[in-house]
């Protein structure tokens, strides 16, 4: 029995039965579409006819409360170059706005827009995408009930909520969040695909690790008394690096002694709230993103991929997404784009959340290799310039 075991036989059962697990673990068809711009008139139709593909919006969302999990890595003032955030690595607010429309089309309930600000918790949300120079009633027009949270904080719900890890987690074993990631019954992640220099990529499964709020997992958790404000945006001390534990009770890490290293830790606290948190609807933004990394820095790029990808199975369409990008969703550590860390999305196969091989996922519209865009290619380019910084290790902080 899995509550029988200690936490190195679990570890040393999933290392052994992987390749079970593997063939367990569920699979769902992954759209792809070939979308060049952000204008409403092109994104919404084909938008819909790769929902239409994965079943329709109307069994998902009829009548439901959906939180959809935004991406605002960085904050809202963090560009590359003069470029709007939605064009480099924020999904952007047309795609948006054409989901929550199709959703309401479809006959949902509530839409909830979440993500964790570093923002006062007494400001609106709102005023966080002002910042970035979006317009939130771009999004209140787009169905009868739009709400925002900033998921930082407790907010009206007074205190975090816990979401347990199945089978006991592989860093954490629960995972203390705000309550909109558990008062919904739709939950959705959007997120571009961009390189990432601690997990090698970034897309809809790496968008899950921005669930656990500041209040609780940020830098200076717990070295203040009021939740009026978060300071920083980064959780490296506690989730990255093991340099102590979390705040306000939540609970501590299940393994002490397990490695106080990024590249261990960061995948496995992906791969744990993918588990805790299911996905039900992923939608991976590559009209426009950007290589090099997951938040604006002189080394990253802009391109211009010209797809969509979609699915029901966040592991599934990820993996669709890595492949696209041409890399290798099974690559293990050591191995491009993974040099640094283990895969996630082995992780998250091998807790049964979904499968990263592609010869078992389905894909519908174009195939991977019509979608594909070389991010391989410019991150070998970036390395023979001498511009590799975003995948050098990082030294560790001192305590």
């Amino acid at each position: 029995m899995l509550n029988a075991m200690s936490r190195r036989e679990l570890l040393a059962s999933l290392g052994v039965s992987g390749l079970l697990l593997a063939k367990a673990a569920p699979v769902a068809p992954v759209a792809i579409a070939r979308c060049k711009t952000y204008e409403p008139s092109e994104l919404t139709p084909i938008l819909e006819g790769m929902f239409d593909k994965l079943g329709g919006l109307g069994r998902l969302v009829q009548g439901k409360t959906v939180a959809i999990k935004l991406n605002f890595n960085g904050g809202p003032t963090v560009r590359l170059g003069h470029l709007p955030l939605g064009d480099t690595h924020w999904p952007h607010p047309n795609l948006l706005a054409a989901t929550i429309h199709l959703m309401a089309r479809a006959g949902v309930y509530r839409v909830r827009l979440v993500e964790g600000a570093a923002a006062p918790r007494t400001d609106p949300f709102e005023e966080h995408m002002l910042d970035a120079n979006w317009d939130p009633g771009q999004f209140l027009s787009a169905a009868a009930r739009v709400e925002f949270e900033n998921t930082n904080y407790a907010n009206g719900a007074k205190k975090f909520t816990r979401l347990s890890v199945p089978n006991g987690g592989l860093l954490f074993s629960a995972y203390d969040v705000n309550h909109s990631y558990a008062d919904c019954d739709v939950f959705v992640s959007i997120a571009k695909y961009k390189d990432h220099p601690t997990t090698g990529v970034s897309t809809v499964m790496k968008n899950l690790f921005g669930l656990t709020p500041l209040m609780v997992y940020g830098n200076q958790a717990g070295k203040w008394l009021d939740n009026d404000l978060v300071f920083g945006n980064d959780r490296i001390q506690i989730l990255h690096r093991g340099m102590r534990q979390p705040a306000l009770d939540a609970l501590p890490e299940v393994d002490p002694a397990s490695p106080r290293d990024d590249g261990y830790r960061v995948p496995r606290v992906v791969a744990d709230l993918t588990a805790a948190r299911p996905v039900h609807l992923a939608i991976v933004d590559g009209v426009k993103t950007m290589a090099g990394g997951q938040t604006p820095d002189p080394w990253c790029s802009p391109v211009e991929p010209g797809v969509l990808i979609a699915g029901t199975n966040v592991v599934n369409t990820t993996a669709v997404a890595v492949a696209a990008m041409n890399y290798d969703p099974r690559a293990l550590k050591g191995s491009v784009p993974f040099e640094h860390s283990d895969n996630k999305l082995l992780l998250a196969e091998q807790l049964g959340v979904g499968s990263a091989d592609l010869s078992r996922i389905e894909v519908a519209g174009l195939s991977i290799r019509e979608a594909m865009f070389d991010f391989r290619a410019l991150r070998e380019k970036r390395r023979a310039q001498g511009g590799d910084r975003p995948y050098r290790r990082r030294p560790r902080p001192q305590n």
